[in-house]
């Protein structure tokens, strides 16, 4: 089926619902609200197992932790793919949740054709990269080496697969496609990841990919700046603000004024000098630590941790509006245990950086030692690679690195051993004193059901939206547990 707007590009949209209504609605009335012709493909609630030729688009309404988990393999095996989420809860967390597993945008439901059909061609004006036959090759080579926590000290003549990043792993092509759709914006963005996964090597390629590239790009750690002296590190400060205060002084948001200030570990900024973040991103607007003027800057913020900032958020330690604020387009770096098809590549990069260096002739793993590579968890993540290699490299001679020339550490992991031990333990131990407590799952799903079904006087929407499900995900469990019952 086709819209009646003449277009010399046809836009393959697929729409991924178990709500019929909805596929009619986007069968009848969307085209008509469309700049382009398009032509569209139907699945049911379980979604395609592949698509006979990779659409531009897909509209997927997600209700549950399933089809949350569709939403994100989506995401991930179709990077250069126009994602669009929708939900009929349209709860900020929702929001977020649909944002982490890779969607582009969300659009709580029900929606006017009209609406829906505006954001869609917003969309497929910003990407008509999407739109071509054949996916666009991604960049190869950095604009300048860039410095980073994960790749510090990187050769110049080193090949990179984007802006500083080593991995073409289905997890790694989806971060570069989201940071090549989201550098042009000014909105802010938030990288989550564990230590060592490179979140400001991805901030630089935002800085390097956005229109601000010719700007300046500030990193402040803030866990790395004593308490007492990180509002003037921010902020800056004026002559005799306080002792020591010689001159005035620059802050590092003034600094990044017509680029990029990139807050690592924002998490740990005390929670006074969180409020003052929250009013500079308002207003665009800072006042020296004791100082009386108010300096207007334009800075695109990229804020990082390494911690669940949900989780902080809970426990009092963040701001909730300030999370809000800069959990605008977020990005989550998978550790190196998720993309193990780039642990060889950075090996590799790395030996022959730091073979280089140190004017060693290493130039291979041995089979073993690659085995040993692909093994071992990497909880410090690349960084930890990174140090591996250069230990290697410093105190080894040879052409080919051997297993015996690993730390004993990596070519033990007792600490995951152990670890998997104690949870084992754990787990049995819970096991024998849960085994006669065990209901059946439906009927535990129906005690919290009926739980928040009575806590709203029945009302099933108000429930719906409380549970984050959809009102017709409850009629259909009450209508499974009379025939449970009935048996």
């Amino acid at each position: 089926m086709t819209s009646g707007h003449a277009d010399s590009t046809l836009v393959r949209i697929a729409v991924v619902s178990s709500d019929p209504a909805f596929r009619r609605m986007i069968s009848d009335q969307l085209p008509a609200h469309l700049n382009r012709e398009c032509d569209f493909q139907m699945f049911d609630a379980q979604g395609p197992s592949s698509f006979l030729m990779e659409p531009a688009c897909v509209l997927v309404t997600f209700e549950d932790e399933e089809e949350l988990k569709f939403l994100s393999r989506l995401a991930s095996r179709h990077p250069n793919m126009i994602l669009l989420a929708l939900s009929e809860n349209g709860s900020v967390s929702r929001a977020v949740a649909a944002m982490q597993a890779g969607a582009h945008d969300f659009i709580a439901r029900p929606v006017s054709a009209d609406n829906l059909g505006k954001r869609l061609n917003e969309l497929l004006a910003q990407h008509r990269t999407a739109l071509k036959p054949e996916k666009p090759a991604l960049s190869t080579t950095p604009k300048e080496p860039l410095a980073s926590d994960a790749f510090s000290g990187a050769d110049s003549e080193a090949l990179c697969d984007f802006e500083g990043f080593i991995g073409q792993s289905p997890a790694m092509q989806g971060i570069y496609d989201q940071i090549l759709r989201i550098s042009s914006s000014k909105a802010p963005v938030f990288v989550t990841g564990e230590s060592g996964t490179g979140k400001e090597v991805c901030a630089q390629a935002l800085h390097a990919r956005s229109n601000r590239s010719d700007g300046p790009f500030i990193a402040i750690n803030c866990s790395a700046i004593p308490a007492d002296l990180m509002e003037s590190e921010i902020f800056g400060h004026m002559k005799g603000a306080f002792t020591g205060a010689s001159d005035d002084r620059k802050g590092a948001a003034e600094l990044a004024d017509g680029g990029t200030l990139f807050l690592d570990e924002v998490g740990e900024m005390p929670l006074d000098l969180q409020a003052k973040l929250l009013r500079l991103i308002q207003t665009g607007s800072l006042r020296r630590v004791g100082g009386s003027c108010e300096i207007s800057l334009d800075i695109r913020f990229v804020a990082a941790t390494n911690r669940d900032p949900l989780e902080e958020v809970r426990a009092g330690r963040f701001r909730e509006d300030l999370f809000y604020r800069l959990h605008v387009l977020p990005i989550h770096l998978p550790p190196l245990r998720e993309r193990r098809g780039d642990i060889m590549p950075l090996a590799s990069f790395f030996l022959k950086q730091y073979a280089k260096e140190e004017s060693k002739n290493f130039s291979l793993y041995s089979l073993e030692a690659e085995q040993m590579l692909m093994a071992y968890r990497w909880p410090g993540n690349v960084r930890q690679l990174q140090n591996t290699v250069r230990r290697i490299t410093v105190m080894y001679d040879g052409t080919a690195v051997e297993a015996d020339h690993f730390p004993e550490l990596l070519r033990r992991d007792d600490g995951f051993e152990a670890e998997l031990d104690e949870a084992i333990s754990g787990l049995r131990s819970i096991g024998h004193a849960m085994a006669d407590a065990i209901q059946p799952f439906w009927q535990q799903e129906k005690q919290i059901i009926e739980g928040a079904l009575t806590a709203f006087d029945g009302n099933i929407s108000r429930a719906a939206a409380a549970l984050e499900i959809s009102p017709s995900t409850i009629y259909r469990k009450r209508m499974s547990w009379a025939q449970k019952e009935a048996v």
